[in-house]
């Protein structure tokens, strides 16, 4: 793990030496914290910059217009504005502390020192600290937990799961992509989350929803949705869901991309597109994958009707149900098939039939298509 940052690309952008210099040239305190500062020290690859500081939104907003930055108030009520320089944003928020929480978001007020703004963060490893020259501040024992990839709740892990029961989900995603599964989850973790279970029935779906699909997302999400089921939680926010076979379809997925709509559909449930809030493409796709899984339709028909990735992803279901490996020469078929196109065309039929006659030649015809391997010319089609 690393200890030293000043040479991080992100740190020493000229884009960053600017926002963090016209905040501290005007002698304001400002630091990059969360998870740019946590994946940098991991060498993960670093995404969204957060930057923190003393200075109120308004002055923040006032040093940026003046720098001729454009700023955009993405949670003004919260502290917090959106900083672009050179096409890079920078979320800026005040430095802030809990005032009053019910479970779901927080009443806030401004804070002075970054360890008051570290208090109300959920894990520690989530509370580091970084200046504008890469000096690190760790005001809740991150770097150390981080080290050994232990995701743990800063102070009371229930106090922290009270003020959002949103953190037992988060718990669940963070260890899924950054915990020591060989350790094993933290247990006073699991204990705070099982004893705050009724807590998760205040969340909106979409909150879960989106809490999933980013856990699913990681290269390996079996032991979490694993632990998930155990500890009661997934019962809670996906009736009906299995994990069982979830560790076997990662397996062997091997190299494949990490699908979290392939995943739900391994794992089941109830109502899965309402419970998690699918989008319309996600819930669509889901359906597809559980009407297909079941079927017998060939993975070339498959590519041809949806796309080689449903044929893929359908196949690896199969697969994983059948205890197999993923049929390679059927894959290797299903690619050649995915931007093929029926030769036949109701024009070419119209002489002969009409109506609901012509729809149902135009059907055999396909399906006679299909069963030749899609080898059938349209002379031979429209000879039979």
């Amino acid at each position: 793990m690393k200890t030293d940052l000043r040479c991080e690309p992100w740190l020493t952008s000229s884009a960053s030496k600017q926002v963090m210099s016209l905040l501290n040239d005007a002698g304001h305190g400002a630091w990059f914290v969360g998870g740019c500062v946590r994946n940098a020290l991991i060498n993960e690859p670093v995404a969204d910059l957060d930057v923190t500081t003393t200075a109120h939104p308004e002055i923040v907003t006032s040093l940026a217009k003046n720098a001729g930055l454009r700023v955009v108030p993405t949670g003004i009520e919260h502290g917090t504005v959106t900083v672009v320089c050179e096409g890079e944003p920078y979320e800026i928020t005040t430095l802030r502390r809990d005032v009053a929480t019910d479970g779901r978001r927080a009443t806030v007020a401004f804070a002075e020192t970054i360890e008051e703004d570290a208090a109300r963060r959920d894990f520690t490893m989530n509370a580091l600290y970084a200046d504008a020259l890469g000096n690190i501040s760790d005001p809740t024992g991150g770097i150390a937990d981080l080290a050994v990839r232990r995701i743990r709740f800063i102070g009371d892990a229930s106090e922290r799961i009270r003020e959002d029961y949103l953190r037992s989900l988060r718990f669940f995603r963070f260890y899924a992509w950054y915990g020591d599964v060989s350790e094993g989850p933290d247990p006073d973790a699991l204990a705070a989350i099982s004893m705050n279970l009724e807590g998760l029935e205040t969340l909106s779906k979409e909150r879960v929803g989106a809490e999933i699909i980013k856990l699913m997302s990681a290269p390996d999400p079996a032991p979490a949705m694993a632990t998930m089921q155990q500890t009661g939680v997934l019962t809670h926010i996906l009736p009906g869901a299995e994990t069982g076979m979830l560790a076997q379809l990662v397996h062997i997925e091997e190299n494949i991309a990490a699908d979290p709509i392939r995943r739900l559909a391994c794992v089941g449930g109830e109502d899965v597109a309402g419970m998690l809030r699918l989008s319309k493409v996600q819930h669509k796709a889901l359906g597809h994958l559980r009407d297909e899984m079941a079927s017998l339709t060939s993975l070339a028909e498959i590519s041809y009707r949806y796309d080689f990735t449903m044929a893929q992803n359908v196949g690896l279901l199969r697969a994983n149900m059948a205890g197999s490996v993923l049929p390679e020469t059927e894959l290797r078929a299903a690619k050649h098939t995915c931007n093929a196109r029926f030769p036949v065309s109701a024009q070419d039929l119209m002489h002969a039939y009409s109506g609901k006659a012509l729809g149902d030649q135009l059907k055999k015809l396909e399906q006679a298509w299909i069963a030749s391997g899609f080898a059938l010319t349209k002379d031979d089609l429209l000879s039979q």
